[in-house]
């Protein structure tokens, strides 16, 4: 299984390198493992994230495409599809198949049709619109939906906390 998922990856890879979407930039971390992934992902034009650099991981399983990667922020965000720990929650990561608790359908989940591109752009979409009724952030969501000013506050400091180099 692991000798498809990784002609799948370099695939994928390759698609990404020669035709990269606007604001993603994607590939595995190290030439000798195309199983861990990084990404870097730009704060959608418009929002709050706007001019952000936000890199993440992605941990691809060994029966790739069949389920999907594990996908974790390496920067600080605060947003309500993201655990205070860099993970992020969003349908198209979760197994495909039948929502245990019915909150979802089994055509929002993952399935092999899905790439890594999807991924990320699904992802650079969430951050311009959260999902707060399946909140991974509780403190988030609530300050998204109450406190408009100031999560943009918070928004703001995830931004300049991306940029910064020091």
């Amino acid at each position: 299984m692991a000798g498809s998922a990784l002609r799948r990856l370099m695939a994928e890879h390759k698609q990404l390198s020669q035709n990269p979407p606007d604001g993603i930039a994607a590939g595995p971390s190290t030439e000798d493992n195309f199983f861990e992934w990084e990404a870097a992902i730009t704060g959608p034009t418009g929002t709050y994230f706007e001019d952000g650099v936000f890199i993440a991981c992605l941990s691809f399983p060994q029966d790739y495409p069949l389920n999907p990667p594990k996908m974790k922020f390496k920067s600080e965000l605060f947003h309500p599809n993201i655990y205070p720990d860099g993970r992020v929650c969003i349908s198209i990561l979760h197994p495909p198949g039948n929502d245990p608790l019915g909150y979802e359908s089994s055509s929002e989940r993952w399935s092999p049709v899905q790439s890594i591109e999807k991924i990320l752009l699904s992802v650079m979409s969430m951050l311009a619109e959260p999902n707060t009724e399946s909140p991974a952030n509780v403190d988030a969501a609530k300050m998204w939906r109450e406190d408009r000013p100031a999560f943009k506050k918070k928004a703001c400091l995830s931004v300049r906390k991306s940029l910064d180099t020091s």
